[in-house]
């Protein structure tokens, strides 16, 4: 079998409801690679991948200790000479409204980063070919800066779920008040402060009001940081200085060295190649993409099943919706992104996609009219494939919640890792377990069973069966979610 790949370079076209990500074309003839020289191992690299940049966020959790513990002291790094640095700075800053001026303690940081955060400011390079193009524009249309685009690297190192400690969440990292306050909806099914177009048009909004009040848009990135108070003070307690550098002792920790880490990925980035670094364009997996007007709650499992897609590339396109479950109301629209090839396979099973989302949803254990505690316990032992988005969904928890109960830091899981879980369900978990080992010790011949082949999903199975539904599947197989394996056996009922 022969293929041709297809690499699109995105980027988010402007309006609220009807964004895509979609520009030029680019074509990779494959045509004399055979599918059976594709490996396994190059296939699970791109899976790693996927779950990484979906799941992971050990590197914006790394950049923001870097950027709150920032040290200072000078750095042996001769690949670049202070006149050298000295005479690109010039050049930056003849090019930007940033105050860009030499200085001991900006040097430090830059080779520092160069020393110390090579490899992962390249994977930040390569995020910013997904995200910047979108940036740029709306920093246009708002006519701000177009270099505030670095700001989205230190904020979140380009990660749209993106959640600090005091829960600052998205690419701007906006704070619950503040993400109201610029129109970006938070409820317990939807995060705006995801979403990164319309987080990008409110942190524009935003900088834009700061820049106004302050008149220098240093102060307006140190006021984003702490807010306008914290500035404010330290402009008064400087005895009046209103230069970031002058007034930098006075400022909160992590905001002093806010903007010389900002200074410094302006740099990096505009003189990457100076320094060799070694970037893929294609990273992340850039596809077209159309968005579709939801009717009626259903979840992104369901959408994953009927039109074969990647629950983790959903996810991905759809940041914004907390639960994976996109919630339908009076006086709101909703939108699904999804892959353009996908579309025509989503509005060809639309009726029963959300015929299968009321079943589902209908099904779930209805609360009791009185309030309840639960005092006991659950202690989950992670398997392969588990993810904290995957866990939470089956105990009808937060991610969020088993972060904390587990004291974790980022989103990363290892098998065999013990978790504990204060489930709303407390007898699922024995229930399931319970069913599990009963369904083993069944005797199957009064059962037929299916073989997983390689491409089937729990979608394409139900259609080859006369009577079997996806939720049948689900059932009689214990399986929470859609994924399945080649190799695997299914239970089919009599």
């Amino acid at each position: 079998m022969k293929l041709r790949v297809f690499l699109i370079f995105g980027v988010l076209t402007s309006g609220f409801l009807h964004s895509q990500i979609i520009d030029s074309l680019t074509v990779v003839d494959t045509s004399t690679i055979d599918s059976d020289s594709l490996s396994l191992n190059s296939v699970q690299k791109i899976e790693e991948r996927w779950h990484n940049e979906v799941y992971n966020n050990s590197l914006n959790d790394t950049l923001s200790n870097v950027v709150a513990n920032q040290s200072y002291e000078a750095i042996y790094y001769p690949e670049l000479p202070t006149d050298t640095l000295k005479k690109r700075l010039a050049i930056l800053d003849a090019k930007t409204p940033f105050n860009i001026a030499y200085n001991p303690a900006l040097e430090s940081v830059i080779k520092g980063y160069l020393k110390n955060r090579k490899r992962s400011t390249e994977t930040l390079i390569s995020r910013s070919h997904y995200y910047f193009p979108m940036f740029e524009e709306v920093l246009d249309k708002h006519n701000l800066p177009l270099e505030i685009k670095y700001l989205a690297v230190v904020e979140s190192a380009l990660k749209p779920q993106a959640k600090s400690r005091v829960g600052a969440t998205g690419l701007w990292q906006f704070m619950f008040a503040t993400g109201k306050q610029y129109g970006l909806e938070v409820s317990s099914y939807v995060d705006e402060r995801c979403d990164p177009l319309r987080s990008t048009n409110a942190a524009a909004k935003y900088l834009r009001l700061l820049y106004k009040t302050f008149g220098d848009w240093d102060l307006a990135l140190a006021a984003y940081n702490s807010g306008p108070g914290n500035v404010t003070k330290a402009i008064r307690r400087s005895g009046g200085y209103q230069n970031y550098w002058n007034i930098r002792p006075f400022l909160p920790r992590e905001t002093a060295g806010y903007l010389p880490a900002f200074l410094a990925t302006f740099y990096l980035f505009e003189y990457a190649e100076a320094h060799g670094f070694q970037v893929q364009k294609n990273q992340l997996p850039i596809i077209t993409t159309d968005t579709i007007h939801v009717k009626q709650m259903i979840s992104l499992n369901q959408v994953a099943e009927f039109t074969d897609t990647k629950i983790e590339i959903l996810q991905h396109l759809n940041p914004s919706y907390k639960l994976d479950i996109i919630p339908v109301l009076e006086d709101k629209t909703y939108t699904l992104r999804l892959p353009l090839v996908k579309v025509g396979d989503f509005v060809q099973n639309e009726t029963q996609i959300y015929m299968a989302a009321q079943t589902e949803f209908e099904a779930r254990e209805k609360p009791l009219p009185q309030f309840f505690e639960i005092d006991s316990k659950i202690r989950y032992k992670v398997k392969s494939g588990d993810y904290l988005g995957k866990i939470a969904r089956k105990f009808g928890v937060k991610v969020s919640q088993i972060k904390k109960w587990n004291g974790l830091r980022t989103n990363d899981l290892k098998i065999g890792q013990r978790l504990t879980i204060y489930s709303r369900n407390p007898t699922a978990y024995t229930f399931n377990k319970l069913k599990t080992a009963t369904k083993t010790a069944i005797n199957t011949s009064n059962k037929s069973t299916y073989l997983v082949k390689p491409g089937d999903s729990l979608w394409s199975i139900s259609n080859k069966l006369t009577g079997v539904s996806i939720q049948n599947l689900k059932e009689w197989n214990d399986i929470w979610d859609s994924h399945l394996k080649p190799g695997m056996t299914l239970i089919i009922s009599n």
